[in-house]
């Protein structure tokens, strides 16, 4: 089986001699420049990025964290340096082009292998699949609510039409809103909705000039005697 790739950008040697020694279980591949690593990205493909900061020819790791997580969106960066105020370490886990974790140097290496060995299992593939099916999980929710609102006016569409069957007055929008628990506006497009398909006598509800508006006007100065009270 072949071992998970790791990508260490890291200009000291001493440093990486101390990352050879303890993530054998791995296949460590270095650049020592983020310029570097940003070439050898399309090449070989890592599961885990570490990242340092302060780098050779003067570059700093973070100015290069954006292009990374354009080019491996979800391949998890690890950021490992010993120069970075509170806020630089904040900014840099923080937004879409963010990295997982950020470690201080001198590092704990025990700590570090936890945090490769969590970044392999809960990042890169098994993130977007856990993303796929929360977004999937919404869809259903965003479609069951909907179903719900479909019965639900359907149901009051059919009550209302039961209860003006035979009768000429003009309904009462706010008794009827009041009984169902709904703004008038509702009352008044379920009416609508009824004549449309000719459940009810379009006399039954006119519409007024100056539209729903007026409409609604007419309603809320309807008093209780008016159709169902």
């Amino acid at each position: 089986m072949n071992r998970p790739r790791i990508l260490v950008v890291e200009d000291d040697d001493l440093q990486y001699e101390l990352y050879e020694e303890a993530l054998k279980d791995y296949e460590l591949i270095r650049a020592k420049t983020a310029s570097r690593a940003l070439q050898s990205l399309p090449k070989e493909r890592p599961h885990v990025i570490i990242l340092d900061h302060v780098l050779a020819r003067g570059e700093l790791g973070l100015d290069y964290l954006p292009e990374m997580k354009d080019l491996l969106p979800y391949v998890p960066i690890i950021i490992v340096s010993g120069a970075l105020e509170v806020a630089q370490q904040m900014g840099a886990l923080q937004g879409p082009r963010r990295a997982h974790y950020c470690l201080t140097k001198p590092v704990d290496l025990e700590e570090l292998k936890r945090t490769i060995a969590t970044a392999l299992r809960d990042c890169g593939e098994a993130e977007i699949i856990r993303q796929f099916e929360a977004l999937e999980r919404s869809r259903r929710v965003d479609v069951e609510e909907l179903l719900s609102r479909s019965t639900d006016r359907l149901a009051r569409q059919t009550e209302i039409r039961r209860q003006l069957q035979g009768t000429t007055e003009r309904p009462n929008i706010s008794a009827l809103a009041r009984r169902f628990r709904v703004a008038r506006r509702t009352i008044i497009r379920d009416l609508h909705e009824l004549i449309r398909r000719g459940e009810l006598p379009a006399e039954l509800y006119p519409p007024w000039e100056g539209g729903e508006a007026g409409e609604e006007e007419e309603a809320s100065s309807a008093g209780p005697a008016g159709g169902l009270g």
